[in-house]
């Protein structure tokens, strides 16, 4: 699982049909302390964030079974809107040192 925020949207007016209703979201990952880290992805989302939400992601082979009837073609997913965090130098949430 990775840590990432919410830079925008992606819209697909064709795509995959697995795809067919799943908002498509721009992630930029961040560590801990919500710096920003490595190149941006594309992540599925099914749980309604938005632009600005700092959110869990999951992405490999654990994604592509959000819905276990039916795996689809997808590298990520967000599975959480994160509220807060805690880490060593101190408590983060997601109004204060995590917006850039």
């Amino acid at each position: 699982m990775r840590l990432g925020r919410v830079i925008g949207n992606v819209w697909a007016t064709r795509k995959e049909e697995g795809l067919q209703g799943l908002k498509l979201l721009i992630i930029q990952p961040v560590d801990a302390y919500g710096k920003a880290v490595r190149t941006h992805f594309v992540a599925a989302d099914r749980i309604g964030a938005g632009k600005g939400d700092h959110v869990l992601v999951t992405s490999g082979g654990s994604s592509r079974f959000i819905d276990k009837d039916n795996p689809i073609l997808i590298d990520a997913v967000i599975i959480g809107i994160i509220d807060s965090t805690e880490v060593e130098r101190g408590e983060i949430d997601g109004t204060s040192n995590w917006n850039d």
